[in-house]
């Protein structure tokens, strides 16, 4: 029986490894392990870890270790302290494997602390390529990673260029699609999401039956102190559209709250009036909405991952998502008001896109599972091939 152990540190972070736990909690040969870390554990992000416990997962450990501020000097020091309680986890929990998820801080501190502790790392959506300060950390855990699940074939490839063994590169798709496939499978169709969705957040009472878009934008860490005038720009051009919004709150990347106090300063001044505010939201209320929203606005990877297989009109604005592979749903632009407005127009007007599976059909998590049933004798030494 081999211990696979999860580390879970955001929303982001559980959406996109959640079918591959459902696979590995359901396989006999493996025993699922999972530590619930930084934001993951924190009311104003949503409490994510009270969604991991309704979706039937036991959780192994909890490990308080954000930092208030929401800065460069928090993220830096989160990083330090999650590294040094993940290293006493792992040695009470005595894993086979760890698995980390994608590029953010939490994220290293858990590549590090397995490496340095000779664990053999299995890393989910790496090789891919965007802005900010995650495309130093995706890149460089690659490099301490023994086990590649990448979610594209470019990123495969990258990965391969990056110097890495090609035998323990193994291209099965985005887990977040699986669980976008599921949902999409047993969706009624109704048009009204939940009857008490907006009973949570705060804000105006949205009429789904009608017209709405949906806005997802995080903080981007190399253009700290930018937020809030970022956001206002973004809010502005929903609000001269006339059109409802659901808005969903950032992560807890540095600059995380000069977007929360844009938030906060756009609504005491009541401009809009048609928009409906949440700090999380489940899983497959967000896929359901973004089956039916006219545009997803921001610049959150869901408008180019999920959004590609549902295809959900997207307006991607800034640098957040440089060259991340994408598909024809998607309106690239920058901070700009006038840009931005101009782009959900288009979108609005063009409707649904075509399906286009870039990262992946639906079923990555059970493709993670049987892999990691039958991979013996894993070689902690790395051996770069280029």
């Amino acid at each position: 029986m081999k211990n696979i152990c999860v580390v879970i540190g955001s929303r982001a972070n559980y959406s996109s490894i959640k079918s591959a736990m459902t696979a590995i909690k359901n396989n006999s040969k493996l025993t699922l392990q999972v530590v619930a870390t930084a934001s993951s554990l924190l009311d104003r992000y949503g409490s994510v870890v009270e969604l991991i416990r309704n979706d039937g997962f036991e959780i192994n450990e909890e490990i308080f270790t954000l930092l208030e501020g929401e800065n460069p000097l928090t993220m830096a020091k989160t990083t330090g302290l999650g590294l040094i309680e993940l290293t006493t986890v792992f040695n009470r929990l005595k894993p086979n494997f760890v698995i980390t998820v994608g590029d953010r801080f939490e994220t290293m501190a858990t590549t590090l602390a397995a490496a340095y502790m000779n664990i053999p790392l299995v890393h989910t959506m790496g090789g891919e390529v965007t802005g900010t300060i995650d495309e130093s950390i995706r890149h460089a855990i690659t490099k301490f990673a023994h086990i590649h699940f990448p979610a594209s074939k470019d990123a495969f490839d990258r990965i391969i260029k990056l110097g890495e063994n090609i035998e323990n590169v193994f291209m099965v798709g985005c887990p977040r699609i699986d669980l976008v496939a599921e949902i999409l499978q047993n969706d009624p169709g109704a048009l009204n999401i939940e009857p008490d969705l907006f009973l949570g957040g705060v804000g105006e009472k949205l009429d789904l039956s009608k017209d709405f878009v949906l806005v997802s934008q995080h903080p981007v860490t190399t253009e700290y102190g930018e937020g809030e005038n970022q956001i206002f720009s973004t809010l502005n051009a929903i609000n001269n559209l006339n059109i409802q919004a659901i808005v969903l709150w950032p992560n807890s990347d540095a600059g995380s709250e000069d977007i929360a106090k844009g938030i906060r300063k756009w609504r005491e001044k009541n401009i809009g009036k048609k928009m409906h505010f949440f700090k999380n939201l489940p899983i497959d209320t967000y896929v359901r909405l973004m089956k039916r929203t006219k545009c997803l606005v921001g610049n959150s990877s869901s408008g180019i991952r999920e959004g590609a297989f549902i295809g959900t009109p997207c307006v991607n604005i800034g640098t957040r998502q440089n060259r991340r592979e994408r598909g024809v749903n998607v309106i690239d632009v920058k901070n700009i008001e006038i840009e931005i407005e101009k782009a959900i127009s288009i979108q609005i007007e063009h409707g649904s896109y075509p399906m286009d599976p870039i990262y992946g059909t639906g079923n990555a998590g059970l493709q993670i599972s049987e892999i990691l049933t039958n991979l013996n004798n894993v070689n902690i030494q790395k051996i770069i091939t280029y």
